[in-house]
C-alpha cells in the first residue's frame, strides 16, 4: 500500500486553498469590468457556483469524473457521496496523499471551469436559468470531459493526451461554452459602448489569478517535486511573457499601453501555459505565453469585432482561444527531459504527440459546443435564460437580487 508523504501532503493541501481563492478573484476581476449595476450578479454567480459545485462533487460529480471506469466514457457511482474515497492514498490518483485530498483538489478545478463561462453572458442572464445550467454543465460536460481525459482508463488519456492542469478540461472547454451560448443568448443592449466600472478591481483580481494559479499548475504536479517546481517557474514565466506581449500590441495597434490590456494578457498567457506547465522547459513557456498571446489579442481586437458576436469579458478570446493554443504547442515543445511521465513533442522527435493534441483539442470542442447548445435550449425552454429588456436596463443586482453594490446616488 503506498504510504502518506507528509511533505506531498502540504504542498497539495495549500495548492487545493490557492485554486479555491481564485473563483472569489475571478469575481472581482469579471466584476470589475462590468457596469457598476451588475457587480453583485456576478459576485453572486461565482460565489453561488463554488457553493453548488463543492455539493455537486461531493455527492456525484467526483465519482462521474474519476470513478471507477464505464467503457473509457464516465465514471461509474461507485464512489457517490464519497464513498470508498478515504483518507488512504490511491494508487493512481496522486499515490502519495490521502485519496480525500486529491477529490478536494480536483473539486476546486470543477467549481472555476463554469465560473469561467459567466464573463460570457454577464449582465443579460435570469439568474434561475444560470442556476439550472451551471449544475447540468458540470455534471453532463465537465465531468465526462474530465473522465475522458485525466481518469486512470479514459479513451483519450490511454491515447497519450497530455494536459498537465487543465487547458482541454478547463479552458478549452469553458471557452467553446462561452461562444455557444453567448450566440445562443444575443447581444447585451449598446454593448458596444461599455467599459469597465471599476478597473482596479480587474485588476485585483487578476493578480490574484496569478497567484492561486502557481496551486493550480503547481499542485497539478500532485507531490512537493521537481515537476512542481518547473511548473511553478513556467507559471509564472508564462505570464510574464504574455502580459509584457499584450502591451507590445496595444502600443503598436492601439497606439498606447493599457493596464487592461496587461492584466488580460497575463491571464492568457496563465490559460495558454496550463496544459504544458508541467512538460515544457520556460523557455517553451516563453514561446508559449507570448505565442498565445498574439492570437488572442487578435479574436479579442479584430475578430470579435468583425463578427459582432458579445463576448462580454473574452472568456472565448481569452480562454478558448488561448486554451487551444496551449493544447496544441503542448504538442510541439512537451520533452521528457522535464517530466520523464510525459512524452517527447514534435521539437523533440515525436509528431505523434502533436496529432493525440490535436485530437484531443477537436474532441474538445465539437464535445464542449453540442452539450451546450443541447443544455441551453433544454434550460432555456423550461425557465428562461435571458432577462427582459427592463430588467436589463435597471440592472441584475436589483432585478435579480434586491442589491446593489454602491449606493444608489453614485
Amino acid at each position: 500500500m503506498d504510504k502518506i508523504n507528509y511533505a506531498d501532503l502540504t504542498w497539495v493541501m495549500i495548492s487545493t486553498a490557492l485554486v479555491m481563492i481564485m473563483t472569489p478573484m475571478l469575481a472581482f476581476f469579471y466584476g470589475g469590468l462590468v457596469r457598476k449595476k451588475n457587480i453583485l450578479s456576478v459576485l453572486m454567480q461565482c460565489m453561488v457556483i463554488l457553493c453548488v459545485i463543492s455539493l455537486q462533487w461531493i455527492l456525484f460529480g467526483y465519482s462521474l469524473a474519476f470513478g471507477p471506469d464505464k467503457g473509457g466514457i464516465i465514471g461509474g457511482l461507485e464512489w457517490i457521496a464519497l464513498n470508498g474515497v478515504g483518507l488512504e492514498p490511491h494508487g493512481t490518483y496522486m499515490s502519495t496523499i490521502p485519496h480525500q485530498l486529491f477529490m478536494a483538489f480536483q473539486m476546486m478545478f470543477a467549481v472555476i471551469t463554469p465560473a469561467l463561462i459567466i464573463g460570457a453572458f454577464a449582465e443579460r442572464i435570469k439568474f434561475s436559468g444560470f442556476l439550472l445550467f451551471t449544475i447540468l454543465w458540470a455534471t453532463l460536460v465537465y465531468d465526462p470531459l474530465a473522465h475522458w481525459v485525466w481518469a486512470k482508463d479514459g479513451w483519450l488519456m490511454a491515447l497519450g493526451a497530455l494536459d498537465f492542469a487543465g487547458g482541454t478540461v478547463i479552458h478549452i472547454n469553458a471557452g467553446i461554452s462561452a461562444l455557444v451560448f453567448i450566440l445562443l443568448l444575443g447581444k447585451r443592449v449598446g454593448h458596444e459602448h461599455r467599459l469597465p466600472h471599476n478597473l482596479p478591481f480587474a485588476v485585483l483580481g487578476a493578480g490574484f489569478l496569478w497567484f492561486g494559479w502557481f496551486g493550480f499548475n503547481a499542485g497539478s504536479a500532485g507531490a512537493a517535486s521537481t515537476v512542481a517546481v518547473i511548473a511553478f517557474i513556467n507559471t509564472n514565466t508564462a505570464a510574464a511573457a504574455a502580459g509584457l506581449t499584450w502591451l507590445v500590441l496595444d502600443w503598436i495597434f492601439n497606439k498606447v499601453p493599457t493596464m487592461l490590456g496587461v492584466a488580460t494578457g497575463l491571464v492568457a498567457g496563465l490559460v495558454a501555459v496550463t496544459p504544458a506547465a508541467g512538460y515544457v522547459t520556460p523557455l517553451s513557456a516563453i514561446v508559449i505565453g507570448a505565442i498565445a498571446t498574439l492570437f488572442c489579442f487578435l479574436f479579442v481586437t479584430k475578430i470579435k469585432e468583425k463578427f459582432g458576436y458579445d463576448d462580454a469579458l473574452d472568456v472565448f478570446g481569452v480562454h478558448g482561444v488561448g486554451g487551444i493554443i496551449g493544447a496544441l504547442a503542448t504538442g510541439l515543445f512537451a520533452t521528457k527531459t522535464v517530466n520523464a511521465a510525459g512524452n517527447n513533442g514534435l521539437f523533440y522527435g515525436n509528431p505523434e504527440l502533436l496529432l493525440v493534441q490535436l485530437l484531443t483539442t477537436v474532441v474538445s470542442i465539437v464535445f464542449s459546443a453540442v452539450m451546450t447548445f443541447v443544455l441551453f435550449r433544454i434550460v432555456d425552454a423550461l425557465i428562461g435564460m435571458r432577462v427582459d429588456a427592463k430588467d436589463e436596463n435597471i440592472g441584475l443586482d436589483l432585478t435579480q437580487h434586491h442589491e446593489t453594490g454602491y449606493t444608489l446616488h453614485e
